[in-house]
């Protein structure tokens, strides 16, 4: 079997938001680290190659297929913030139509600029995915 790419490492969160050049992004970015670890009440991690992730669960699919995997994380992209939504954003409609201007996917949130959405209703939304994620998988 192949050796999962996401996983944590060692690499430190500092050094890999510190690298990143445009200044509003990284300050932004420093944000999520602090309303990330307010809701899942642990410190960040690298994992893979460039995304930060906040505590960690284990799953198992029927089909057999089952890993590790963060349950709050985020990545700064070339063109938006995308905040990894554990629980798939499709649970909650109501949190997405309040919280202002983002595009989103089966389980990514993306945000071009955190000025552009409600703090306090992303805050909820990351809050209620975890919360979701560590009812429903061993975390």
């Amino acid at each position: 079997m192949a050796e999962p790419k996401l996983k944590p490492n060692d690499q430190s969160v500092t050094t890999l938001l510190d690298g990143i050049s445009d200044e509003t992004r990284r300050e932004e970015c420093y944000a999520l680290v602090d309303l990330m670890k307010r809701v899942t009440d642990t410190e960040p991690r690298v994992w893979g190659s460039g995304l930060v992730g906040f505590g960690n669960y284990h799953y198992k699919y029927a089909s057999g297929h089952e890993g590790d995997c963060f349950v709050a994380g985020f990545a700064s992209r070339k063109t938006a913030l995308t905040l990894y939504i554990t629980a798939g954003v499709e649970r909650f409609p109501k949190l997405l139509a309040k919280l202002g201007k983002h595009k989103a996917g089966k389980g990514c949130l993306y945000i071009k600029k955190l000025d552009d959405v409600n703090l306090t209703v992303l805050e909820d939304l990351v809050s209620k995915s975890v919360e979701w994620t560590k009812s429903t998988y061993d975390s």
